[in-house]
Order: structure tokens, then sequence, then C-alpha cells
């Protein structure tokens, strides 16, 4: 009985103190690299969606945004994200006009890329091929850009 008393109260620590490192808030923060781009040029922009509803390519309906320097070759981070489903779109937007510019038969002439990096078919990545569970405190994406 002393042992099974004992073994009880190490698994409740345990369970304890890993509880402890998940964020008692319930919020995380979700780290984006971007790789893969093929020059320096413009700015990269990085949507973090938490519907379906405008992914990948309506970043206005985006949950929140963020563009930095294509030289800059850093990472996006997006802090105190409540747990959840969520995907991420980016854009290379070479010339910095702040959309991605299409051939007249709608196809991409800037690089993209969308979390969990689908394979890439007719028309742009869903939001389910794309979705991910921040469910811990800290969570890193790399996402590859594509080009046609």
């Amino acid at each position: 009985m002393k042992h099974w008393l004992s073994a009880l109260l190490l698994l409740t620590a345990l369970t304890g103190t890993a509880q402890a490192e998940e964020s008692p808030s319930g919020k995380g923060n979700i780290r984006v690299a971007v790789n893969n781009l093929r020059n320096t040029d413009g700015f990269v922009g990085v949507a973090l969606f938490d519907a379906s509803k405008g992914f990948p390519d309506k970043p206005d309906r985006a949950l929140v945004g963020k563009r930095i320097s294509a030289g800059d070759h850093g990472e996006v981070v997006f802090a105190d994200v409540p747990y959840g489903t969520y995907a991420v779109s980016v854009l290379h937007d070479e010339n910095g006009n702040g959309k991605m510019d299409k051939t007249f038969i709608g196809i991409p002439k800037e690089g993209f890329g969308t979390s969990n990096n689908p394979k890439i078919r007719r028309g742009p990545p869903s939001f389910s091929e794309s979705s991910f569970n921040l469910e811990k405190c800290d969570l890193a994406l790399k996402i590859d850009i594509n080009y046609f």
C-alpha cells in the first residue's frame, strides 16, 4: 500500500511538471521560418488564419498578418496565440505592391507557400490541407516557397 501511494504521488508530481511546460494561459507562440526564396527582392508577407474563409490568398481576412523584408531571412513570430487550429499563408511579394501578381490565366508570378507544405495541385492549397493545432507554448513551422 505504501509503494502504491508513493507511485501515485510521483505520478501526480510528474503530471504537474508536464502541465507546467504548457502555457497556463492557454496561449502559445507560432514561429514561421520561410525557406527557398529565390531572391531578396521585395517583402515576405505571412498571414495567420483561424478559418477557411479567405485562406490562403485574402490576407485581409486573416487573424493577423506580418511583413518582413525578403532580405532579412528571419522568422516571423505570432505571439500569445490562443490554442486552437490555424493555417499560415506566405507570399514572396517580389515587387512590393502588396498583392500576388498572376498571369492572365491566373498562375502566380510570385512565390507562395502554406503551412504543412502541401503538394501544389490545381488551385491553391485548402485550409484543411494546411491546418495545424497549436496546443503547446511554442510551435515552429518551416514553409517552403513555391515558384512557377
